[in-house]
């Protein structure tokens, strides 16, 4: 297998053992052999063509098809989803985009998927543009497995745990179990664990989909999103959608995503001991209801959760009594900044509910727990809930 070819998710001779430390496994996913006078991670590949003279042939002839600079990329995804495993990534301008490749390159009119009805805002949208195509949709919560009840004759199966902005979580072996033994694909929404909180095709999963925009890249910075697939036909179809669509992601994009891997492990560290630490706080106020963090021991979906992750991810939600008052408490912070998506070195939180797309109470927060000094977090979370109150 050449050592740039597109779509591989491991290269010969760069990646760490299976059994090697997260740490490890971040820090060298996807560099190329060493050469002299080189650097370690070769610098964004900006080209719209590629010298083809004679015979096409070879990993590189246009850009909208491959790119060296994605290649890299994808190969240390793929080594993070699947350590010593075969698989194929591939790389998408946006989560979205990667999102509706999976759904769109595998539904057919009349065929059935069966979405969450409490997953990303944008589902929906999916939705409603699935039907026009002649797809039939189905949904059920994610919590306590409901999706099982709607999986006859599905072609494909999209899961989401944690959900977002719920945080609620599903067995994904059982879903999976279910779903293969009636021929139905399953794909994973990842976004929110990262490879470092769980690996679904380790736990069965065809597909593994996220949006690198958020903990996987962690700096705010950029937008992305990927697919993971270890059955090489099935990454076909992704990459041939992405080819007609034409969703990729920019070089500079995906070399920053590249570099930012790097310390994939030492901000979801940090991140998850400050989310837990905030969700104890917030579990002793009177004020705060619905807490939901799979990291805590009171969490409903805490049994499941820790049979199937590695980590419980950086995200918080609760409710606070209204939406003045949740009003407050997010303009008593200091710490933690007030804006949308999560998985960032920064703390962020917002009212979930000012966007309209979530079935969420007024005073629903979506906290996103950053890479701050767990006590300086923490107080300044207790402070705004005191200024609020």
């Amino acid at each position: 297998m050449n050592d740039h070819a597109p779509g591989t998710g491991h290269g010969p001779g760069t990646a760490p053992p299976a059994r090697a430390g997260e740490g490890t496994r971040a820090v060298r996913a996807g560099l190329p052999e060493p050469v002299k006078n080189e650097p370690p991670l070769p610098g964004p590949v900006f080209a719209a063509h590629f010298h083809l003279p004679g015979d096409v042939e070879g990993p590189y002839a246009y850009g909208r098809d491959t790119n060296p600079t994605w290649t890299l990329l994808e190969r240390a995804i793929g080594e993070l989803e699947a350590p010593g495993q075969e698989v194929d990534t591939v790389v998408f301008a946006s989560g979205m985009a990667a999102i509706s490749a999976v759904l769109l390159s595998q539904a057919r009119s009349g065929d059935t998927v069966v979405l969450p009805d409490d997953g990303y805002q944008a589902l929906p949208l999916v939705r409603e543009q699935l039907e026009a195509y002649g797809v039939r949709v189905r949904t059920a919560p994610t919590g306590d497995d409901a999706q099982l009840t709607r999986l006859d004759g599905a072609r494909l199966l999209w899961i989401e745990t944690p959900s977002n902005p719920g945080l609620d979580v599903c067995d994904v072996r059982r879903l999976v179990a279910a779903a293969h033994e009636g021929g139905t694909l399953v794909a994973v929404d990842n976004t929110l664990a990262t490879p470092l909180g769980q690996r679904p095709l380790e736990l069965g999963a065809d597909f593994s989909v996220a949006s690198g925009t958020k903990g996987l890249t962690g700096h705010g910075d950029l937008l992305l999103g990927y697919v993971v697939c270890r059955d090489p036909a099935l990454a076909a179809q992704v990459r041939r959608w992405r080819k007609i669509v034409g969703a990729i992601p920019g070089p500079m994009e995906a070399w920053l995503a590249h570099r930012s891997l790097a310390t994939i492990q030492l901000r979801a560290e940090r991140q998850w001991a400050n989310a837990l630490a905030v969700a104890e706080a917030l579990a002793g106020r009177r004020e705060v209801t619905g807490l939901r963090y799979p990291g805590l021991a009171t969490d409903p979906s805490h049994k499941t959760a820790s049979r199937q992750m590695r980590g419980f991810g950086s995200v918080v939600s609760f409710t606070l009594p209204d939406r003045a008052h949740a009003e407050r408490f997010m303009a008593a912070l200091h710490l933690v900044e007030d804006a949308t998506s999560f998985g960032g070195v920064r703390s962020t939180a917002e009212r979930r509910g000012r966007w309209g797309g979530d079935a969420v109470p007024e005073g629903f927060i979506r906290f996103s727990a950053g890479a701050e000094d767990t006590e300086d977090l923490v107080a300044d979370v207790l402070h705004a809930l005191d200024t609020a109150g």
